[in-house]
């Protein structure tokens, strides 16, 4: 009788624990094989170049390539290539539109790492199948998005989240403006314009973002 290849995963998360402990539970009944691990963006890129695998599992805090951030503009290029494998987005974030941005990207899951390591397995399940899988959190902060609001992930430019990376670490307006030889005005406008393509009203909702994407 012919066996059953395990599948192959890619893991990558800038915790190294949680890179373990997600390959422990992956790896337990033989089903999935773990063929690399990565703990930024740029390990992930080069884990990707060496060892084909069926799917990624991926937080998007990690540090990115060429300056970004985050890995999710990474993430959106790998989810846009025709033969590519599964992106199952394993996050603490809660912010709904950010949330539902990474499903309009192509991600084709969600998983919140409060949820139970069961999801992990229920997202490749459901995606294997050709649907997208949304972990019990993640569901819940989704449902309470309203229909006409506009899904935000990925859509502010490089020098939104610089600003935003800069602001994080304690730099005022003025400050960020000297360092990119701009004005005040200009940057507080980039500011503005970043919280808008968020959704984000207030400082108390910028700073929570702002904690959510590892940038505090």
């Amino acid at each position: 009788m012919r066996q059953t290849s395990p599948l192959r995963a890619i893991i990558a998360d800038d915790h190294s624990a949680v890179v373990k402990g997600i390959q422990c539970f992956l790896e337990r009944d033989g089903a999935i094989e773990v063929v690399a691990t990565a703990h930024d963006t740029l390990g992930l890129a080069e884990a990707l170049d060496a060892a084909p695998c069926d799917y990624v599992f991926a937080d998007i805090g990690m540090r990115g390539i060429d300056g970004e951030s985050n890995s999710i503009a990474f993430l959106r290029r790998l989810s846009w290539q025709e033969r590519r494998p599964k992106v199952i987005v394993v996050t603490m974030i809660s912010h709904s539109r950010m949330l539902a941005g990474l499903l309009q990207l192509g991600i084709d899951g969600i998983v919140d790492k409060r949820d139970p390591l069961e999801c992990l397995m229920d997202a490749v399940t459901v995606t294997r199948g050709g649907g997208s899988f949304l972990s019990p959190s993640v569901a819940q902060a989704l449902n309470g998005l309203p229909g006409a609001s506009p899904a935000r992930a990925g859509v502010l430019s490089k020098r939104e989240w610089e600003v935003f990376r800069l602001y994080a670490s304690g730099l005022l307006i003025h400050e960020i403006a000297k360092h990119f030889g701009r004005s005040s005005k200009t940057i507080a406008t980039q500011k503005r314009s970043g919280m808008r393509k968020l959704g984000l009203d207030t400082e108390t909702e910028l700073v929570e973002y702002l904690r959510q994407v590892g940038l505090v």
